[in-house]
């Protein structure tokens, strides 16, 4: 292996950073030694551990509300679990039948219900939703300076440890049903739960790998003869993944605990099942082999964990483009969370001296180990992080979030198009409005969707938003001030529906920044007056 280092990008931390892989493989066993059991909602929690440890050494645990108390146990060891699953019954229903499913999800009932008491204590309780908009807003109004504003919203927004727990342990249990068909098959995260840019109440993305069953054991055997699984051929892998997904959907629907609302999406582009897991609160994409998809995951957990601005700038803009409607959970012309965090990764490669490398730069540092070609597609990208020395650029979130708005803001979007793998703009290959190059899958568009109006709401709200941090540097709202201030005041309503700010910029400075804040000021009032007549400031980030 080559031992060389790159002038580029970091973070202040220079603890050693793990793999993606790794990271991937410690969740999973962590998952799989982790059960998920509902309970009452008084009981005695030291009476609970101590009768689960019984069965083995307990890790960790942690309590969540969602539709009922559930706890979230980890054990030391896998067989714990199957210690567990071994004194564990099917429960017996009135004029209903059980279907008797072995799982890691269970009921906790009291053998003595009259001596569970409204004294006993209840147990705290590990938030799996985002703050409010009003206390996030609360917040950041309250924060020192803009820069604290962005690590604020990253904090308060940002998947909690438990919550990633939760995330692997619901795919460790779709897995647990996929194995009844197809043993030593994964069941792995992908997208926002995985590459550090996941947001509390984001969905969960997984998809069924059966890249490994029958590559074990791949070394030559003694002997004349070759063994091989008789199995039945299909037409085509497409139709061999809508198969495969159509019967997992009838098990999802039919044995899975906790899945309801199944989905079977199966002409999609990229088929699919849809399902929301009840216990654990996420909506649910199953997909199959979808390996692009994950290597895309691990690029923008390389590039969230190499500068600690990456991800604090990401999270301040995508809550931007949601507090303005930019972006939707409904598929349409929006702009999407991935769209803009690439626009993101493409404005940090362009400072001066970047903040972030290339992916074409990433291949280059890339030895024999981290060669991956996927579906003809060049995937290759260095996966060691500890090879990535800092980056010299010192700007701050500040100076950063205000360029942001300026850069796109004026971007010629009609002739050029973001290109990460070279971080330079490029002529655009195709008439779209928006063009933001797939890294891996280069001949396509990952913002074909987007319309013209879309983007050129984008594009006004990039400027308006520029001008107010500008207005602030020349003396508007400040954080002693009780006005709005910073990325607070990027949040609030757009004066667009107010007054042209186009008519607006041709007044005086005094007056623009006067009459933008008194038009922020009355829309908030009005759209935030309680039904105790209290005047609250509310933004929908």
């Amino acid at each position: 292996m080559r031992n060389v280092f790159v002038s580029f990008i970091g973070s202040e931390d220079r603890t050693p950073k793990k793999r993606f892989s790794e990271v991937q493989k410690e969740r999973r066993e962590q998952a799989q030694r982790t059960v998920l059991i509902h309970c009452p909602n008084k009981f005695s929690e030291k009476k609970f551990l101590k009768y689960l440890s019984q069965h083995g050494h307990i890790k960790s645990h942690f309590f969540y509300e969602s539709l009922g108390l559930y706890a979230v146990v980890e054990f030391c060891q896998k067989e714990s679990v199957a210690s567990l699953q071994n004194v564990t019954r099917t429960p017996s229903v009135d004029r209903e039948c059980a279907i008797p499913f072995r799982s890691r999800f269970f009921n906790l009932k009291s053998k003595n219900p009259s001596g569970q008491t409204s004294e006993q204590p209840c147990v705290q309780c590990s938030d799996q939703l985002p703050p409010s908009s009003r206390k996030l807003f609360e917040l950041l109004c309250c924060a020192e300076s803009i820069d604290d504003q962005l690590n604020t919203l990253l904090k308060e927004s940002q998947l909690t440890e438990e919550n990633t727990k939760l995330r692997y342990l619901t795919c460790s249990f779709i897995e647990d049903i996929a194995a009844a068909y197809f043993a030593d098959c994964a069941v792995r995260p992908f997208g926002s739960s995985v590459n550090s840019f996941g947001k509390l109440g984001c969905d969960l993305d997984m998809f069924l790998d059966l890249d490994e069953i029958g590559k074990f054991n791949t070394h030559k055997t003694s002997g004349n003869f070759l063994m091989e699984f008789q199995v039945k051929n299909v037409p085509s892998e497409r139709n061999a993944t809508q198969k495969i997904l159509s019967v997992l959907g009838e098990c999802l629907e039919h044995f899975g605990p906790g899945c309801v609302g199944i989905q079977k999406i199966l002409n999609a582009r990229c088929p699919l099942v849809r399902f929301s897991h009840q216990a654990s609160g996420f909506q649910c994409d199953l997909t199959m082999n979808n390996r692009i998809a994950l290597k895309s995951s691990e690029l923008l957990y390389i590039y969230g964990a190499l500068d600690s601005r990456v991800r604090a700038l990401v999270f301040s803009v995508r809550c931007w483009a949601r507090a303005h409607s930019l972006t939707s959970s409904i598929p349409g012309a929006w702009i999407t969370n991935f769209s803009l965090t690439m626009l993101v990764i493409f404005f940090l490669q362009t400072r001066s001296p970047p903040i972030l490398p290339t992916l074409d730069y990433l291949k280059t540092l890339a030895d024999a180990e981290d060669k991956c070609i996927i579906e003809g597609h060049n995937c290759t990208f260095i996966h060691d992080l500890n090879r990535i020395k800092p980056s010299e650029n010192t700007e701050t979130l500040e100076l950063l979030l205000k360029e942001f708005f300026e850069y796109f803001g004026n971007f010629t979007f009609n002739k050029n198009s973001i290109n990460i793998r070279q971080g330079k703009e490029q002529n655009k290959p195709e008439s779209s409005p928006l063009h933001i190059q797939n890294p891996f899958e280069t001949s396509l568009n990952i913002s074909k969707n987007v319309s013209q109006s879309q983007l050129q709401k984008f594009v006004d709200l990039a400027r308006e938003s520029a001008w107010i941090l500008h207005q602030e540097e020349q003396g508007g709202p400040s954080p002693s001030s009780n006005q709005p201030w910073g990325l607070a005041a990027l949040l609030l309503p757009s004066v667009a529906g107010n007054m042209s700010f186009a008519k607006m910029k041709k007044k005086p400075a005094s007056e623009r920044i006067k009459s933008l804040l008194e038009s922020l000021k009355g829309d908030s009032t009005e759209k935030s007056t309680n039904t105790n007549g209290k005047g609250t400031v509310t933004t929908q980030p």
